[in-house]
């Protein structure tokens, strides 16, 4: 299996962090967990395969055409067949440019994204599985975004100013206290919150929190520094506070995560 990215145009660098092409080649079935990543995706599937998720403990069939909402916990998936997947990366925010619902609507599912744009991505999708031409395929895909982007440009100056908020928040360590943050982009704190968890799914101390947690993923994987090293490189206050973030996002701890890394978590990782 493998992941292969794809760098959006200039219009759409603001919006898109990639796209990737995961293939997968073999039929055998396999079951691996997802960890919020902070970011929204939407995934066309063109193989013969099939992927479930978990919901209560019991795994559901996804839909061809999905949209992948805030992952605030581990969530279990599982493979069936040999896969062929499109995947639009979003970032944070970006998201939010292209959808009409608020954000926090779609935490912890993976939602069919016909219901929520209609036959246009359907549309897409017969269009996508038309051709194997990854370049095409690019093409396709961001004429459909740019003409939702004009679509919904009268949301753009909210969402922008969620776009600076967040960059204030992840920027300068220092601006984690959100009441000079707001101040700061002439907003209260209440609207604050009100404004990033629409636009988000995430409220801004979750925000900061999957971003820890993210940095901390990265260097385990690269297995280079002590656990300690790790914690105080990721901005936790101690051990305990890193081992149990890291466990509520992930279901282990970080020394049973090193022993048990599997190859989708790894890639996923490297994005």
């Amino acid at each position: 299996m493998e992941f292969t990215h794809f760098q959006p145009s200039v219009i759409l660098k603001p919006y898109v962090k990639h796209y990737y092409v995961f293939e997968s080649d073999t039929d055998i079935e396999f079951e691996d967990t997802v960890f919020p990543s902070g970011d929204m995706e939407m995934i066309f599937n063109l193989g013969d395969g099939t992927w479930e998720s978990s919901i209560d403990n019991k795994f559901f069939k996804t839909p061809p055409i999905e949209l992948w909402g805030q992952i605030t916990k581990p969530l279990a998936i599982r493979s069936k067949g040999k896969h062929t997947m499109f995947g639009i990366k979003f970032f944070t925010h970006s998201a939010a440019y292209f959808l009409n619902d608020q954000i926090g609507v779609f935490n912890d599912q993976i939602t069919d994204l016909y219901d929520v744009m209609g036959s246009q991505v359907k549309t897409l999708h017969a269009q996508l599985m038309e051709t194997a031409d990854a370049e095409k395929r690019v093409e396709l895909i961001e004429t459909f975004l740019i003409k939702r982007l004009i679509a919904n440009e009268r949301r753009s100056f909210k969402i922008d100013k969620v776009a600076d908020i967040l960059t204030s928040i992840k920027g300068n360590s220092a601006e984690n206290n959100l009441g000079y943050v707001a101040a700061r982009h002439g907003i209260t704190t209440r609207y604050l919150h009100r404004l990033i968890y629409q636009n988000t799914g995430l409220s801004p101390t979750f925000f900061n929190k999957i971003n820890r947690f993210q940095y901390s993923l990265k260097l385990i994987s690269k297995n280079q520094l002590p656990f300690t090293a790790i914690g105080y490189e990721s901005g936790y206050f101690d051990q305990s506070h890193f081992i149990r973030d890291f466990k509520s996002f992930t279901g282990l701890t970080p020394s049973d995560y090193l022993l048990n890394i599997t190859p989708v978590n790894q890639l996923l990782v490297l994005q």
